[in-house]
């Protein structure tokens, strides 16, 4: 199998795309999860996806206009804040969702914008700062 492609049966199987690293470069690529994998298994159970869910799932509650780079960075906070596991968690579905919103033809700049959300949670930094005005205390 040549570099970059993947064969048509791995469809099946969960894919996300994400960027791999490859010495210090990043290419597109795709991250592949068979059924039962224990890895997504051990960050479901952990937690540590469930707080990318859950702010998911706020901001679909909320529908409030320009919330949705609070909502990254809240998602991407709560993860990286439970260590090292989090942090990749909240990278691979950040990175997967940004890289399918891109396939479907959501623009470049849009992407950008909130893939800096997302890095600002991991960094630690607070989501408050991209808290939009009249956003419900709830959030």
């Amino acid at each position: 199998m040549s570099k970059g492609k993947v064969p048509v049966s791995s469809v099946s199987a969960y894919a996300a795309l994400s960027f791999q690293h490859h010495e210090a470069s990043h290419r597109p690529g795709v991250l592949l999860f068979g059924p039962g994998s224990q890895r997504w298994g051990f960050f479901i159970r952990e937690g540590r996806s469930w707080d990318m869910w859950r702010a998911y799932q706020d901001m679909k509650e909320a529908n409030f206009i320009g919330a949705d780079k609070y909502f990254h960075a809240r998602g991407n906070y709560e993860a990286a804040r439970r260590g090292p596991g989090g942090a990749w968690a909240a990278e691979m579905i950040s990175d997967a969702r940004e890289n399918i919103q891109q396939l479907f033809g959501r623009g470049h700049e849009d992407s950008q914008a909130d893939q800096e959300a997302n890095r600002a949670g991991r960094r630690g930094e607070d989501p408050n700062k991209y808290r939009p005005k009249g956003l419900p205390s709830k959030y």
